[in-house]
């Protein structure tokens, strides 16, 4: 009997100190990271003796994976709205109003109305265009500088991500080398180490996890991906551009290069990466083109009104600003050393869109212009548009959709399948530049003037005139005059019919009432002038108006007037794709205002919905805790109960050798 209490009182002793042992290292690792608490368990064997205890982590994997999944979520939005809320700040304060300028542009162009021959008031004018210059550059800096911000960012996560995922490699390969072994119970600090490195993982990442094959966990994208796999293989991530080098994509390399780069799909990346990569796509992307649209919409309208007039020396008008050329980025599968580049066709800037452009050669001298989104996907229909004498517009291209563009072709002769990205939008906001600084050059008064004859006796009277090209024609540059001299238009005696008369011949023609664009109804070679007028009232038999070359055009203002107007006129597209009947064009300031409140509601989506994940990874948190998390108190009631379960073992030890002795001393 007393040899069966000894062995009890043994094992009693020995269990106990395995459950002290356990609580103490729970103890002990109450701070340390990635610690999951433990519990040993005994089965009684024969003899009612304790076996020996097995000791396992307390983990719920259920959990585990919602923690993962709701870190991934979390660190993406608070990612997402770190950067962005820093880009609203920037672009809702009014110092770096773009409205600002424009409006201040406009303002100094209707005060030169005001005093078209003062030299004073169209240097007003200069200041300001160079001002918003100097503005668009500011905002398109700030963009551009949290590109770069992005980029290093970005690089930084995903060496850290490399890391991390052959950590995890290399502990499953520790982990399936004990898997199954005596030495697996005292292993849980590799077990420990890889779930702490798979959650890191998922801080930076959307992962899912699967066991494989003695104990080790397979690891994959939350788009499907594979990071880690059985026996110790693994893919990393890089960060490569193309075409362009300065736009970094993520892309999953097989370990070694030995298989093509995957790009993944960035939206649905999630962590911190997939927050910098959204951020990038849904707020800086669409930001910088959307600056460099409205700065080309408003140069190029700019441009085409001045020169319509004629400046302060008495010349036709001429550029205000230099709009940019810019070199299309060609794709690294390009087989031929073709170059392009590509700035607005002149007059075209209202059809340019917020975009950039994928070029693809489909024969020789035949391309397919496609527009893509912020994410590179297309948006509508590819126009296909043929090369002639390298170059790509409207006047070779007659009807076809080319979105304003002006495309140039050089550098030898292009493959079929060749392809080139063209970023216009993107790369104009800091490109743009003044043509000019002199105030003179302001095209403020039209280059031609009317007069109604002093003895006409009919109640008729001629408009003053509007001018729709200089380049057709109708112009003479150097000297600056009409073509062919002053223009004659008199009444006959017939109904609705008139004679018009200038240096190349005379012509009579009836006109289809109302008396409007009269030399475009007159027919060749009048209708080619650039110019026109009306005949408003009832002219009389033999009455006489008269069209002249607006020399000096002093205190005229009539080019001005349109130079003003274009602040209200719709110049900015918004969409690629549109309805014949929707209203497709904006205002400079609607299309900034649209700007910066597509900027907040996006962000302020962002804050929203990041309140959300923050308080589903809070649950999850607290449900991963509730089971794998030590609990001081908990740890310490079960140290006061092990301690006096291991005091009373050792005391029926004790006991059981004192009746173990007495027996002994009893058989002497």
């Amino acid at each position: 009997m007393s040899f069966n209490l000894l062995n009890i009182a043994n094992s009693g002793v020995r269990a106990n100190s395995e459950l002290l042992q356990t609580t103490s290292k729970n103890i002990a690792n109450v701070n340390t990271k990635g610690y999951v608490r433990e519990s040993t368990e005994h089965m009684t064997m024969v003899d009612n003796q304790v076996g020996r205890g097995e000791t396992f982590r307390l983990l719920n994997e259920f959990a585990q994976k919602q923690l993962n999944r709701d870190t991934s979520n979390k660190a993406f939005f608070d990612q997402f709205v770190t950067e962005a809320s820093r880009v609203d700040t920037l672009f809702s304060e009014e110092s770096n109003s773009l409205s600002t300028s424009i409006n201040s542009l406009f303002n100094n162009v209707q005060e030169s109305l005001n005093q078209p021959s003062s030299s004073v008031a169209r240097s007003l004018v200069m200041t300001d265009a160079e001002n918003l210059i100097e503005q668009m550059d500011r905002l398109s800096g700030i963009v551009f500088d949290q590109k770069n911000v992005v980029n290093e960012q970005l690089e930084i996560f995903s060496d850290e991500a490399n890391t991390l995922v052959q950590n995890i490699s290399a502990l499953n390969k520790q982990i399936a080398a004990v898997h199954g072994t005596r030495s697996e119970s005292t292993s849980s600090t590799l077990y420990n180490q890889r779930d702490l490195a798979i959650r890191e993982l998922s801080e930076l990442v959307d992962i899912e996890t699967l066991d494989g094959q003695n104990g080790e966990k397979l690891l994959f994208m939350g788009t499907g991906e594979s990071l880690v796999m059985q026996e110790g293989t693994f893919n990393l991530f890089s960060m490569t551009g193309d075409p362009d080098p300065d736009f970094k994509e993520l892309r999953l390399d097989v370990n070694g290069g030995k298989a093509v780069p995957l790009e993944l799909d960035s939206g649905s990346v999630k962590g911190k990466i997939g927050g910098l990569l959204a951020f990038r796509d849904d707020i800086l992307v669409p930001a910088q083109n959307q600056l460099g649209q409205m700065g080309l919409a408003i140069a190029d309208a700019f441009n085409e009104q001045n020169k319509l007039g004629m400046d302060g020396d008495g010349e036709l008008g001429g550029d205000i600003f230099t709009i940019p050329t810019v070199d299309a980025f060609a794709y690294q599968a390009n087989t031929s050393t073709s170059t392009m580049t590509g700035t607005v066709e002149p007059g075209k800037g209202s059809e340019l869109p917020a975009s950039d452009f994928i070029i693809t050669y489909t024969a020789a001298n035949t391309v397919e212009i496609q527009a893509i989104d912020n994410k590179g996907e297309p948006l509508g229909t590819a126009s296909t548009a043929n090369i002639v004498g390298g170059i790509i517009d409207s006047t070779t291209n007659p009807g076809i959709e080319l979105y304003g563009l002006q495309i140039e072709v050089g550098g030898g002769a292009a493959n079929i399948g060749d392809q080139f990205q063209l970023k216009l939008s993107s790369q104009a906001a800091s490109t743009l530049e003044l043509a000019t600084d002199r105030p003179n050059a302001l095209a403020l008064a039209s280059p031609v003037r009317t007069a109604d004859d002093i003895n006409n006796t009919g109640s008729a009277n001629i408009s003053p005139g509007t001018v729709t090209s200089v380049t057709s024609g109708g112009f003479t540059a150097t000297p600056p005059a009409l073509a062919n001299g002053d223009i004659s238009l008199v009444k006959t005696a017939n109904a609705n019919e008139y004679t018009v008369t200038d240096g190349s011949g005379s012509t009579t023609f009836t006109i289809t009432p109302p008396a409007e664009n009269m030399l475009a109804q007159a027919g060749a070679p009048f209708d080619s002038y650039g110019f026109d007028f009306n005949i408003d009232g009832v002219p009389a038999v033999g009455d006489t108006f008269t069209l002249e070359f607006n020399e000096g055009g002093f205190d005229d203002n009539r080019n001005g007037l349109k130079l003003a107007g274009l602040q209200g006129d719709e110049l900015v597209r918004q969409n690629v794709v549109t309805s014949a009947t929707a209203d497709n064009l904006k205002t400079f300031n609607e299309a900034y205002a649209g700007l910066v409140t597509d900027i907040g509601v996006v962000t302020n989506q962002a804050i929203t919905n990041g309140a959300a994940f923050d308080a589903l990874a809070q649950q999850s948190e607290a449900w991963y805790e509730s089971l794998s998390g030590v609990n001081l108190d908990e740890e310490a009631a079960n140290l006061l109960r092990f301690q006096q379960s291991y005091a009373a073992s050792a005391q029926v030890l004790s006991t059981a050798r004192t009746i173990f002795d007495t027996l002994l001393s009893a058989a002497r």
